[in-house]
């Protein structure tokens, strides 16, 4: 069986917190808050999500900032990040999209949007994980085999 999903919620506003969680009791997943960029980047090494609900304007450290940190770095980069913006400008979703980000939701959120969205990216998160977990195996089969003769 695998492990629960893990979600951060990472947003300064906590109303708009409350109310991702409230849209999400129903996913079987754990739950994480972040009030600012580098609670967020503190958040993912201890938590270590499985998605990311990134909210772009927040203190500290912006969103696009964390999206860029996330995604290069090779322990996480495969963390599913979803932007959850007010901001609905062609250049700020050209930039969310240059920082890495997986997908994006404008505010106000809609709740089947989001649980659909979050639903696909946790399904494709566990996906990546097996093949990771299939090659894995498969290499340490072939290091066990020795070389051919």
């Amino acid at each position: 069986m695998p492990p629960k999903s893990r979600i951060l919620i990472a947003d300064d506003n906590p109303t708009n917190v409350e109310l991702l969680e409230v849209f999400l009791t129903d996913v079987d997943c754990e739950i994480a808050t972040a009030v600012d960029g580098r609670d967020t980047l503190d958040k993912v090494a201890q938590f270590q999500p499985d998605v990311i609900l990134l909210d772009i304007m927040m203190p500290k450290i912006s969103g696009f900032e964390v999206c860029k940190r996330v995604k290069s770095d090779p322990k996480t980069r495969d963390i599913m990040v979803l932007m959850v913006t007010a901001l609905n400008e062609d250049g700020d979703i050209e930039r969310a999209v240059a920082a890495g980000c997986d997908d994006f939701l404008s505010k106000p959120i809609n709740k089947l949007e989001l649980l659909k969205r979050v639903e696909n990216m946790l399904k494709l998160r566990h996906i990546t994980d097996e093949l990771e977990r299939l090659r894995s195996y498969i290499d340490s089969m072939e290091e066990n085999r020795g070389p051919k003769g």
